[in-house]
């Protein structure tokens, strides 16, 4: 006998870059918004095994912030409408090292790593984080009524960004080549 195993969670996204943070802050306020969470810095660590995982797009990834490290995995994303849409599994993880050795173990080697000042905000069922990048500012609204709320808050999903921050990266290495090699701070 089989056991029916429950749906995979999926995340589905509007991304949209060169944000006004304040901006899109007031708005948020001015509909009413629960402010979740304050900045906070993340470090992002991706990892991959020989090319495997990125080759397709999926993501592995290890995340620490203020509330402590999460393990995530994020499938092959396809599109519907403007949303990007993709299996996404996490947990948090109780000691950040130990999980990057476990994964070191398994043949998982660091292939990128970026950084973040996040601040989260939710309204209904989707949350809005305001993320500061060192390579500008992003808007990320996630849940099934995003489209919806970007428009309420002047936000055109149609132009909302497909790439990950990974390519975003790579793309402004091409045009900066002195910066450094990971997306970060420093």
């Amino acid at each position: 006998m089989s056991v029916a195993r429950p749906e995979k969670p999926q995340e589905r996204e509007l991304k949209f870059a060169g944000i006004e943070l304040g901006a899109l802050r007031e708005r948020l306020v001015e509909l009413e918004a629960e402010r979740v969470a304050a900045a906070a810095f993340e470090d992002n660590w991706i990892f991959d095994r020989d090319g495997e995982l990125l080759a397709d797009e999926r993501v592995l990834r290890l995340r620490i912030d203020g509330q402590g490290a999460e393990l995530t995995f994020k499938g092959a994303p396809r599109f519907a409408g403007n949303a990007k849409v993709r299996v996404e599994l996490q947990t948090r993880v109780a000691d950040a090292e130990q999980m990057r050795s476990l994964l070191e173990a398994l043949g998982y080697r660091v292939a990128r790593r970026y950084q973040k000042m996040r601040e989260e905000w939710r309204l209904g069922g989707v949350v809005v984080a305001l993320d500061h990048t060192p390579i500008g500012d992003f808007a990320e609204l996630e849940g099934s009524g995003c489209e919806k709320l970007a428009r309420r808050c002047g936000l055109a999903p149609e132009k909302a960004e497909r790439r990950t921050y990974l390519q975003l990266y790579e793309e402004y290495l091409r045009e900066h080549p002195e910066a450094p090699p990971e997306m970060t701070f420093e």
